[in-house]
């Protein structure tokens, strides 16, 4: 039984597998990298937070705030309503 390997076949082939290789290995890079460490007091984090007013009916939506969990805004002199985070 003769094998009828062709070079360019082959050298295809280990080419393949090297690209291969290094793209699986780029991708899991990515997902071993650690979360980033929180920013320092005082500083703006972002947050995705809807409000309404249970007044007059306005809302509100939060992208910015100096914690995760802001103290809700006043609107019509009244604390609004959280409506739902925004996932």
């Amino acid at each position: 039984m003769e094998l009828d390997l062709e070079p360019w076949k082959v050298i295809l082939a280990v080419a393949f597998a090297y690209l291969v290789i290094r793209g699986g290995l780029a991708v899991l890079r990515t997902m071993a990298r650690p979360a980033p460490a929180p920013p320092p007091p005082g500083e703006l984090r972002k947050v995705k937070i809807m409000y309404r007013c249970s007044v007059c009916g306005a809302e509100a939506r939060m992208t910015a705030a100096p914690d995760e969990e802001p103290p809700p805004p006043r609107h019509c002199l009244e604390d609004m309503d959280l409506v739902a985070p925004i996932d």
